[in-house]
């Protein structure tokens, strides 16, 4: 019986090509100014791409150039050893064509996978064309089974895209329609932050110099340690009392928001919840120091309007990194 079962499979594959070509065709609905770099940026594709994303154990590294042709990156399996490979492009022509070839563990024949793209003015249409290595003659039956395996992945992928794309853009169109210093009431819902409680000196550089240094420590951490990528974490919120703009010394805390409670093994940090509230708002750019005089116009509205107020969260809608230029939404929370 194993014989004639080997022989009907050999007959069979006989049939099955040792390597296979096929195209899958996918529209998305943004222009593609906005697509190309989520492809040509490797850092950017794995976040997204289901064939580097589903596996919670991979990780990378990254060389440089880190977008465009030249670009590389390998990755690997922490827990199973014999799942590594290697990412390169080989080719681009900016929004309109990308070439990658892909290494599986220690084959030497990579995927050669081209993709082309065409503007469909706010939509983009994107061509996966792929080519996949030889295989072996016993292997051979696995050429079945691959173009619906990467169908389906490419349809997740592109789930995931929507999803990275649609933030980012949100993101861009907010900064786009902000009416800076106009005092506004919104209603602001309940977040969860994971950060560091601060004291520092509260002189101009003093006080920036130390806020950068616990953004860098408390996005590394929830980065690097944690394993976040950019669309799983918040923008940055500093709380402190309203008023201790006048102190010498000022205590913050300083938290990135989470979308739940994780196992956290470093003291350092510590989840705060911020409950959900009615919120005078003041959107604000320039020196950090000129914060004050927007902070000064809620309490002054707070007090005219005989409200109660909660402590001062001053979220930073662009990262802190320079004293000169600030981008932030200074919320404070009313009540009766």
């Amino acid at each position: 019986m194993i014989l004639f079962a080997v022989a009907v499979y050999a007959i069979a594959m006989t049939f099955v090509e040792d390597a296979k070509s096929f195209t899958i065709q996918k529209e998305i609905s943004y222009p593609v100014d906005r697509v190309f770099p989520q492809f040509n940026n490797l850092q950017n594709f794995t976040r997204w791409n289901a064939f580097f994303s589903e596996d919670p154990d991979f990780t990378f590294d990254y060389f440089t150039p880190y977008e465009g042709q030249g670009s590389s990156m390998s990755y690997h399996d922490k827990k199973d050893p014999d799942q590594f490979g290697d990412l390169f492009i080989r080719y681009e022509n900016p929004n309109r064509t990308l070439r990658y070839q892909l290494f599986e563990g220690k084959k030497n024949t990579p995927y050669l996978i081209d993709v082309k793209f065409r503007s469909l003015n706010d939509k983009t249409s994107i061509t996966w064309f792929i080519h996949t290595p030889k295989q072996p003659f016993l292997k051979r039956s696995l050429n079945l089974i691959t173009e619906d395996l990467v169908a389906e992945k490419i349809d997740l992928s592109m789930k995931n895209l929507m999803e990275v794309l649609g933030n980012k853009v949100q993101k861009e169109q907010l900064l786009e329609n902000l009416k800076f210093d106009s005092l506004m009431v919104e209603e602001q819902e309940g977040q969860l932050l994971l950060g560091v409680n601060v004291n520092s000196k509260n002189t101009k550089d003093a006080l920036f110099k130390n806020i950068v240094m616990n953004h860098n420590k408390t996005l590394n951490y929830i980065k690097m340690d944690l394993g976040k990528r950019n669309d799983e974490y918040g923008e940055p919120v500093l709380i402190t009392d309203a008023d201790n703009f006048k102190d010498k010394e000022v205590s913050y805390y300083y938290g990135i928001p989470l979308s739940k409670r994780i196992a956290v093994s470093d003291n350092n940090f510590s989840f705060r919840t911020v409950n959900a509230s009615r919120n005078y708002v003041i959107y604000y750019r320039g020196n950090y120091s000129g914060r004050v005089k927007a902070i000064q116009q809620l309490l002054l509205k707070a007090k005219r309007d005989t409200m109660r107020t909660g402590d001062l969260q001053q979220t930073f809608l662009e990262e802190p990194t320079s004293e000169a230029n600030t981008l932030l939404k200074l919320s404070l929370p009313v009540f009766r």
